[in-house]
């Protein structure tokens, strides 16, 4: 049964089926705003390439997700424990098996049905939902969500166009663009529009003056009223001019905005004119189709290498528009953590949920590199203490390598998710000596039944191939006495840019699970690590115009200034 209390925590990391975790952990109407970016159906493996620091591409990668839906009984009683309610969801999903039969697009819809019924469960009245989707699956999906959330909650469907298509073909266009679907909980959802910036060829045009000592940019209009029949504003100004007009102001304000050097006065024969601030104006007011965010190219700087990862510029737009700083926001497809570190840089609280141990590695990665200060999210499905670690050993063993993996910083190797020889290496961490200086290697083992010393000689020999300066073994055993008189023999490694002449570090260190339950970890150079591509410190909120809803300031703008005119004698 759904909880009925309030979230078990916020700014929290959910490792499990986001089904499973919305289900035991997420109250009725405790979220103001969901995001979710699934996996597309669009029958591809997706491998995560890591990036070194210094900006080379490693050769080590790992697969993240099978981004493959597949009919089959998992899918079929998904399906079934749909259309047994007599509700709209099931009709829509009985009418997408009678159009699509039982195929893997179903399959997909099918998946994708009961998590969308919890999480707008878990929406407040308030609250929206953000689903992204690519064409292949997009009007199944928003008749899916018709049928869950009603036609008259449908806000828009938001079309993303990308910079660079996928792929070029000969029988088709090129498909170019995303879609978003954009529903609310009812009809109070919240909404907050949002504005661009102004063309700078349009700013330099009609606000072509700056302000001396402020250097605010304005443009000059004019000051008086299109109402001709306005007694209370009809007087004379300036005073003694011998000129009356139907003025915007009152006689009282419009002498405080002379004072305060808003109005100009004009040459014998000229027009008042009133002084118009770039930075009190809004900008251009955003549509549902949105060309003005750059899809995320490999050279920028906040590119993680996930294959799937949207750019934070989105995710910002998407939280401002529709939550308020304080309010929850929800990712269960969190991935990399890209909604994730939006919310915590506009200020909101978060839920992020994902099935892989490797998502949530990466996000405390992220979540270190960006906000260096923070503290206080909790990760919460791993494994709490040794019996917890030995249960997850036993149902999954990959998990258990990454999750043990992660506990040292280390990445995966590809051949963790693939059955075959791994030649001894689960898993790989880097750090650099010194600035600018080589990469060098802690090749790391992960054993999840009985050890032997025979593994701390393999380990050694792996390390002398693949010229490794460290090697590390995981173990939920305890080491046996020979194990450990076998990693002592190793000797020490000696970095060639030492912090002090006593710095020495085993070069064969055996570590259990309940010693990393414990805190302990590879004993290396780790202020040097170069393990992830290091996410870069966020900015504060607000930090570009296009995440603005509030007025635009002349510093968004790089254009030449032109100093304010002299009193006019004419109007323009």
């Amino acid at each position: 049964m759904p909880v009925t209390e309030g979230p078990t925590t916020s700014n929290a990391l959910y490792f499990g089926d986001n089904l499973d975790v919305l289900r035991r952990h997420i109250a009725d109407a405790s979220i103001d705003l969901v995001y979710l970016d699934p996996p597309f159906n669009s029958q591809q493996d997706y491998n995560v390439l890591f990036a070194e620091r210094n900006g080379t591409r490693s050769a080590a990668q790992i697969e993240a997700f099978t981004d493959t839906w597949t009919w089959n009984q998992e899918a079929a009683g998904a399906y079934q424990e749909t259309v047994e309610k007599a509700d709209n969801a099931a009709r829509s999903l009985r009418a997408l098996r009678e159009l699509l039969g039982t195929n893997d697009l179903l399959a997909y819809l099918s998946m994708m049905a009961p998590r969308l019924i919890e999480l707008r469960r878990v929406l407040k009245p308030t609250g929206s939902i953000y689903l992204h989707c690519d064409p292949t699956a997009g009007a199944y999906l928003k008749l899916l969500m018709d049928g869950i959330f009603g036609p008259e909650n449908f806000k828009n469907e938001i079309v993303w166009k990308r910079s660079q298509p996928k792929g070029h073909t000969a029988n088709r266009f090129s498909r170019a663009h995303d879609v978003i679907l954009f529903y609310g909980r009812g009809p109070e959802a919240k909404f907050h529009p949002q504005h661009t910036v102004h063309d700078p060829a349009y700013v330099e045009k009609f606000y072509r003056y700056v302000e001396p000592g402020t250097g605010r940019r304005y443009q000059l209009g004019d000051a008086t009223n299109p109402n001709p029949n306005r007694p209370n504003l009809t007087y004379e100004f300036p005073p003694g001019s011998g000129t009356t007009r139907v003025w915007r102001w009152t006689k009282e304000r419009m002498a405080e905005a002379y004072a305060a050097g808003i109005v100009i006065l004009p040459e014998e024969g000229g027009v008042v004119r009133v002084k118009r601030y770039l930075d009190e104006m809004e900008g251009n007011l955003v549509t549902d189709f949105w060309d003005d965010i750059e899809h995320l190219h490999g050279s920028a700087a906040e590119h993680l290498g996930f294959p799937t990862q949207k750019p934070e510029e989105l995710t910002d737009r998407i939280i401002e528009s529709s939550s308020d700083p304080g309010d929850t926001v929800l990712d269960p497809f969190c991935g990399c953590g890209t909604t994730i570190a939006s919310a915590q840089r506009l200020g909101r609280r978060w839920i992020g949920i994902d099935i892989t141990h490797l998502a949530i590695t990466l996000i405390r990665s992220r979540l270190h590199d960006s906000f260096p200060q923070e503290t206080g999210y909790k990760v919460i499905g791993e494994p709490p203490d040794i019996e917890g670690a030995k249960a997850l050993a036993l149902t999954d063993r990959y998990q258990f390598q990454i999750w043990a993996l992660g506990k040292v910083g280390a990445r995966p190797k590809a051949s963790d998710f693939k059955k075959g020889a791994d030649r001894g290496i689960d898993g790989r961490a880097f750090f650099h000596e010194k600035e600018g200086g080589s990469t060098k290697a802690i090749i790391v083992s992960v054993k999840s039944g009985h050890v032997k010393v025979g593994d701390v000689r393999d380990l050694r020999g792996t390390m002398e191939r693949e010229q490794a300066q460290i090697g590390a073994l995981l173990t939920l055993e305890e080491p046996t006495g020979p194990m450990l008189e076998e990693a002592a023999a190793a000797g020490f490694y000696l970095p060639e840019y030492r912090l002090s002449p006593t710095e020495k570090y085993p070069k064969i260190q055996i570590l259990t699970i309940s010693e990393l339950l414990a805190g302990k970890n590879i004993v290396a150079p780790r202020f040097r690590d170069v393990t992830f591509k290091q996410a870069p410190v966020s900015p504060p909120p607000n930090r570009g115009p296009r995440r603005r809803n509030t007025k635009l300031s002349e510093h968004d703008y790089e254009l030449p200034a032109v100093p304010a005119p002299a009193p006019e004698s004419k109007d323009e």
